[in-house]
């Protein structure tokens, strides 16, 4: 484990559409999953974060095509969400833009992504599922999650908010799998996609909030403003 680090691993999900790198497949690997309606800097700095603490040499980014969890909800389409990604994560090496859920029909629950990740990467990379603790406080909402942290370890990053559980909480609920769960020592960013999109449809600005590139794709598309 890197330095910042609390608590044991869990296998992630984080690969991306990179059959061109096949050849020199990278062996560790984030997954981090997510709407990005837009992506912003909180993203970036849990991508971040995880990256040093475990040391990945990728951290794949996953915008989902029908989040289960927002059913319902109206959500900018995906190809404007793609290219926010792609744009929010440019300037990193590390990061990695992935398709693979846009790609796939139905709902984007995490468990077929994993199952796909390490299909396509095989045995000998090692994923795992980046989160902040509001998802981690919400995890038996998702499909199958004990299946889920069977399968990769999960790297928990802190959110505002919500605070990181302690680890006898994470055994009571996990049992020995619970070690196979770590928590991320650090700052935490306070934004949220939700709170970026209500300053743009009330006409605020969102600099500094978001890599520069999103927001001007924001403001060339009119996205999230209000009519």
């Amino acid at each position: 484990m890197g330095r910042g680090v609390s608590g044991s691993v869990l296998t992630a999900a984080g690969p991306g559409l990179a059959a061109e790198r096949a050849s020199v497949a990278p062996r560790r690997i984030g997954m981090l999953g997510g709407t990005f309606d837009p992506p912003h800097l909180g993203h970036l700095w849990l991508g971040a974060m995880a990256a040093d603490a475990v040391g990945l040499d990728r951290v794949l980014f996953v915008p989902a095509a029908q989040p289960p969890h927002k059913s319902g909800q109206l959500v900018t389409r995906a190809a404007d969400r793609m290219l926010m990604t792609r744009l929010a994560i440019a300037t990193d090496p590390a990061f990695e833009l992935s398709g693979i859920e846009l790609e796939r029909a139905g709902p984007s629950y995490t468990i077929d992504t994993v199952e796909q990740l390490q299909q396509l990467y095989g045995s000998e990379t090692r994923l795992f599922l980046i989160m902040a603790s509001d998802s981690l406080g919400a995890i038996d909402t998702w499909r199958e999650p004990d299946r889920l942290l069977e399968r990769v370890e999960w790297v928990v990053g802190p959110r505002p908010g919500t605070p990181l559980p302690d680890r006898a909480t994470l055994e009571r609920r996990f049992g020995a799998d619970a070690s196979r769960i770590l928590l991320l020592d650090g700052p935490s960013l306070d934004v949220s996609s939700s709170a970026i999109r209500r300053r743009v449809a009330g006409g605020h600005t969102i600099r500094y909030l978001v890599p520069r590139g999103v927001e001007e794709l924001i403001v060339e598309r009119g996205l999230y403003r209000r009519g």
